[in-house]
């Protein structure tokens, strides 16, 4: 409990991105709670708005997608403008696609990558300026994807590995600044971007065929519990639940085990795969999740 009171939010300028619903909107709400004025950023305005409104004076929203430069810098300045600086950034938004590599709509596959890895670069990038002034701390959050790597999830795994690794560089770049740089992985967590992917027929299926823990999924309280008491702490690390970080020691035995277990599911998922996109469209058979929708109509 100590550890936790050790970085009070109370009067801190707290921005977060993809803050509409789920893990954003619920952060936003908790240390909103504890005192802090949240920052709502992200592409889904109106129900930003009813997220901030619910949280009262001490939130407000702001428009904006995390792959533009000018929409990041225009938010950023309306923050520090607004609430007088910003102490915390936690980069959240993030969307996903579903889709094997060889059949997944393009578009649809590169914009994951572009939220869920460059969104993280430019949000850091414009808002770390601020964050140094007030020797604060950035939170990217990363996923259990980023350790293990299932097929049909290959632009989210490489994307989620690319910010445990962007954030691992990016903290030693700026410890002599007074910043403190964390990476969150969180596993299955019920969201929308979650349960609209398990309502895909063919990779909810694939999905919902994970062996024990690896497939679970956790309440959302779950992530706000772990992401919360991270924050305080300023951690360099929250995972998701706990077990994730110790499935990051086994990293190097787990490609070998995911190929061996998805022999016998694979195959026919590919087929299905490849029935659906003729039904449906490439497009509307890889977007998920009312994010990944607001992202790629943007585009």
């Amino acid at each position: 409990m100590a550890a936790q009171q050790k970085h009070q939010v109370d009067g801190k300028v707290v921005l977060i991105t993809g803050a509409a619903r789920g893990i954003g909107a619920g952060l936003a709400e908790r240390l909103a709670a504890r005192g802090a004025k949240v920052a709502l950023v992200g592409l889904e305005a109106a129900e930003q708005e009813k997220v901030a409104k619910q949280i009262g004076p001490n939130a407000r929203s702001w428009e904006a997608d995390v792959t533009s430069w000018d929409d990041l810098e225009r938010a950023t300045a309306g923050v520090v403008e607004h609430f007088g600086g910003i102490d915390i950034v936690v980069a959240n938004a993030g969307i996903a696609t579903a889709g094997f590599v060889r059949s997944v709509d393009r578009a649809a596959f590169e914009k994951v990558i572009e939220v869920d890895l460059l969104g993280v670069w430019r949000t850091f990038r414009v808002t770390l300026p601020h964050v140094i002034e007030r020797r604060g701390y950035l939170l990217g959050i990363s996923s259990l994807a980023a350790i293990t790597h299932a097929p049909g999830m290959a632009n989210y795994a490489a994307a989620k590995a690319g910010v445990e690794a962007f954030c691992n560089s990016l903290r030693a770049e700026v410890a002599h600044l007074g910043v403190k740089v964390g990476v969150a992985h969180p596993t299955w967590i019920r969201t929308d971007l979650v349960e609209s992917a398990d309502a895909h027929p063919v990779f909810g299926k694939l999905r919902s065929s994970m062996p024990g823990l690896i497939g679970k999924t956790y309440p959302l309280d779950v992530a706000l519990d772990d992401l919360e008491a991270g924050i305080l702490r300023r951690a360099r690390t929250v995972h998701v639940p706990r077990w994730v970080g110790g499935l990051k020691l086994l990293r190097a035995f787990l490609p070998p085990i995911i190929e061996f277990g998805s022999r016998a599911r694979v195959p026919a998922a590919d087929r299905a795969a490849l029935k659906d996109i003729e039904e449906r469209g490439a497009f509307e058979s890889s977007v998920t999740g009312y994010g990944g929708r607001a992202a790629t109509k943007r585009s």
